[in-house]
Formats: C-alpha cells, sequence, structure tokens
C-alpha cells in the first residue's frame, strides 16, 4: 500500500514502531522522510524526524517510484522482505514472485505464465502494489544490485547481469537515476574479485526457531545433495532441470545479526536472482512471526504450546517436494530419504556422491523399477507425476490429481514445501487430525496461515514423543 492507501489503524501502527524502533516490523514498512528525500527502515539509527515530515510505504519499490532513495546507513535493500501473499490475491502474488525469479522473461512472458493478459497484469500490480510490472521490477533490480555492491566485490559487469540489466551502463544509468548514485559511488575502497563465489547477508525478522527447522531438515537430508550442520544448510541445486544452471549455497545462521551468511556458487551470472529467491523461500525469511502466531493462536493452539518464531520449511522445487510426499507414502521418513539417496547417487554423474542435483522429472520418468523398493502402484505413481512435470513443468493440481495414487494430501504438501504456499492445512495428516482433536482446534481461523498450523502440529507431536 502507497501512503494514500493506507488506514487510520495502519499508519498508528507504523508510527507507534517507528518511534521504538521496533525490530519486529522491520520490512514489513518504510519510513520516508520529505526533508531530506531518503527512505529508511523502522529501524534506522537515524535520528527520529517529526511525524509531519514523514511518509509511509509498504514496498520499498514504492518509495523509489515516489522519488526518494534508501538510506545509506540503514539500507531498505538489506531489509527481509515483504510476506508476497500479504493482503493481496494470489495471482498478484505469484506474479510478484514471478517477476523477481525470471528476470530474463519479458511481462508478456510473465503475464502468459499466468494465464492472463499484460494489460490486466499491469491493472493488477497497478491497484495492489501502485504500480505497473515494469517499474515493480526494475527498482527490485536495482535494490538487488545495490545489496550485492555492498556485500560483495563483484564486478559491476557481473552485477549487472546477475540482476537482469544487459549491461553495466544500463546499471548505472538506472542506479543514478532511482538511488542518484553510481555503482562506484556505492562501492568505495571496495576491491574487486571475479570469482564466481557470492557471499552476502539474509536478513530476518525476529524470533525465528532456527532448532525447530534445522532438525526438520536435518531428518529429511539427502546426503547427496544436502548437508544439515548446528548452524547451516547447504544444497547443490538446478535450476530450471537444466544441468548447465547447476550451483550450490551453504545458508549458516547468524542470530546476532537476525541472518543467515549466503555463500552462492552459480555457473552463470543471471542464475543469481532466482537463487536468492530460493534460498529465501526455503528458509522463510520474509515471513511475519506476530501475524502467524496470532491467528494460530485464534484457531486455539494454547500459548504454552505455541513455538516462537515457527517457520515454514522449503524444498527447492515443486517437483522434488512431490518426489518426496510420493515416497513417503505408508512408510517412516528414514526410509523414504534412504529411497531418495538411492536415486540420487544413481544420476549423479561422477558416482562419488560429492556433487548432485536433483534427478530431472525425464530422469525420474524413465527410471527402472529394480531400482526402486515399493510397491508396484507406488512406483507406477511417482513415473507418471514425473511425466506430468516432464510435458508441463507446471501442471496444475487438477492434473496431478488425476494420476492414480496421488491425492490432496500429496498435491498439497507440494503447495505447501515446494511452493511455500502459507494455507495449505494438511487436514487429513494422521498427526494433524490426532493434535487437533486433542486440542479442539478450529483451522479456519488460522487462515491464511494454515501452513504453518500444519507445522505447529508436527512440531507439538514431536514434543510429545521426544
Amino acid at each position: 500500500m502507497t501512503q494514500s492507501m493506507l488506514s487510520n489503524s495502519h499508519t498508528d501502527t507504523f508510527r507507534t514502531a517507528r518511534m521504538t524502533r521496533d525490530k519486529r516490523f522491520d520490512g514489513l514498512f518504510f519510513i520516508a522522510v520529505k526533508t531530506t528525500g531518503i527512505f529508511c527502515r523502522p529501524i534506522c539509527p537515524a535520528n527520529l524526524p517529526n511525524e509531519e515530515n514523514v511518509e509511509y510505504f509498504t514496498h520499498r519499490q514504492q518509495a523509489m517510484q515516489a522519488g526518494y532513495r534508501p538510506c545509506l546507513r540503514c539500507r531498505p535493500d538489506s531489509a527481509p522482505g515483504s510476506p508476497a501473499w500479504r493482503g493481496v490475491d494470489t495471482t498478484v502474488e505469484r506474479a510478484l514472485t514471478l517477476l523477481l525469479a525470471y528476470p530474463d522473461l519479458s511481462v508478456e512472458n510473465i503475464a502468459n505464465k499466468l494465464g492472463i493478459t499484460s494489460r490486466y497484469l499491469h491493472k493488477l500490480t497497478q491497484q495492489h502494489v501502485g504500480m505497473g510490472p515494469k517499474h515493480y521490477r526494475q527498482y527490485s533490480q536495482v535494490l538487488l544490485a545495490k545489496q550485492l555492491l555492498h556485500q560483495t566485490r563483484l564486478s559491476v559487469e557481473h552485477i549487472a547481469h546477475s540482476v537482469g540489466f544487459s549491461s553495466s551502463r544500463r546499471l548505472q544509468a538506472q542506479m543514478k537515476s532511482v538511488t542518484q548514485l553510481t555503482p562506484t559511488q556505492i562501492r568505495r575502497n571496495h576491491e574487486e574479485n571475479r570469482s564466481d563465489a557470492i557471499e552476502l547477508m539474509l536478513h530476518y525478522r525476529a524470533p525465528y526457531d532456527w532448532p525447530a527447522l534445522r532438525d526438520f531438515m536435518a531428518l529429511r537430508a539427502i546426503k547427496p545433495i544436502e548437508e544439515v550442520t548446528d548452524n547451516s544448510y547447504a544444497r547443490y541445486f538446478q535450476l530450471d532441470y537444466d544441468p548447465a544452471k547447476n550451483g550450490f549455497f551453504r545458508a549458516t545462521h547468524l542470530p546476532e545479526k537476525q541472518a543467515f551468511r549466503v555463500e552462492i556458487q552459480v555457473a552463470h551470472m543471471p542464475m543469481l536472482l532466482p537463487v536468492i529467491q530460493h534460498v529465501r523461500r526455503i528458509l522463510d525469511l520474509d515471513a511475519d512471526p506476530m501475524a502467524i502466531m496470532s491467528k494460530l493462536s485464534a484457531s486455539g493452539v494454547p500459548s504454552n504450546l505455541l513455538t516462537q518464531g515457527l517457520r515454514l520449511p522449503g524444498v527447492w522445487s515443486p517437483f522434488e517436494a512431490g518426489c518426496r510426499a510420493i515416497l513417503g507414502q505408508q512408510v517412516s521418513v528414514t526410509s523414504a530419504i534412504n529411497q531418495l539417496q538411492r536415486i540420487c547417487l544413481y544420476y549423479n554423474d561422477s558416482r562419488d556422491g560429492t556433487a548432485c542435483a536433483f534427478p530431472t522429472p525425464t530422469q525420474i520418468a524413465s527410471i527402472s523399477d529394480d531400482l526402486l523398493k515399493m510397491p508396484l502402484a507406488r512406483k507406477r505413481a511417482l513415473r507418471a507425476f514425473a511425466e506430468c512435470f516432464t510435458n508441463d513443468p507446471h501442471p496444475s493440481p487438477e492434473s496431478l490429481l488425476a494420476i492414480k495414487g496421488i491425492g490432496p494430501w500429496t498435491v498439497n504438501y507440494l503447495r505447501m514445501r515446494g511452493l511455500s504456499q502459507p494455507d495449505m492445512f494438511l487436514g487429513t495428516d494422521l498427526v494433524v487430525s490426532r493434535i487437533q482433536q486433542k486440542l479442539t482446534l478450529n483451522p479456519t481461523k488460522a487462515s491464511p496461515w494454515g501452513s504453518y498450523l500444519t507445522f505447529q502440529l508436527w512440531q507439538i507431536a514431536t514434543q510429545e514423543n521426544s
């Protein structure tokens, strides 16, 4: 929402958070100061401006469109993102995600992916975000470039290509127009390092229950692909099922900074922006803990059982999430992971287990019966599932449900972990159903955070068994 779209209650809340520098609101709104032409995070340590000199925005891009430049002290480009689904419909949510994840695609191509016209896409983003899709993407690219200039030693040319600009000259022109600074001015006295290794800080809103997310991921880690330590999560990945787009990242938790230090290696610089979006989603860095806890409490979860800083652990892709769900049917987590490890090692070219991306749909569709240690019906379901993704990289829930052996639980698990959709309550899950009845919950009151309620109930069950 822009300043003119904010209600009085929003303005009052933002005013209080600004005056107290409340860290829980970091990234949920931004403060623009009329007298300086600068916009800041609510945690900015600068002297507090008078209220009559302040404007509030819920998106960084809105402040930039209004002519404000980002503060060099608190660096709004480093703030946690605003939850994409907050206050917008699912089409807008997907549009904003695709605009950032695929900087090489035109707005027309993004609209086609959404099944709408580019004119209607422009109307939606103008209505909900206050600007057209091209401007939203442009401002987002400048913000990410600014973050990379501050936090990495990549060349300006590499940074330009990584965020979707055709050249460093184009980046410099856009950055000068928006921030009134050149890349050279932002990166004073910073030596360039043309290594493919990239390291940057990705921030979140506290609280963040890293131990719970870490333990969940560790139990389900596929060893050739993933590694979980006490303070980090790492994995090899492949973008768009393309062997030429392999990479690796390691995210190390730094609770004192309310952030993860993320090291990324990519084969091509244009991969960087979608990889960062994947990492943010997998670690759920843009969640709003206050809103989530409020809704879980309203659904009936007792306060003594509520997890402070609950997060939704993501999976790299919907296809991988679906394979995990299918192989996990009617068996233990350990048995399912052993199956996945066997498959991943089989398709690892080096056969040494040191670097292995998750198999592609084409590979899984042609997998032999001998490699799969499971009932024949499940083998057929897995192959049919893979064939569906081979024919359409973004199949509809209806097309997946048409596959024999795949039901609503599997599809909703895919949407919950592979797409990080926040309102996928798995009410038919045996553990969830048992805890729900025990606590006499009303899951509808948890909406739009049903996925978090699912994980909360799983966590309660784990605590009962420990």
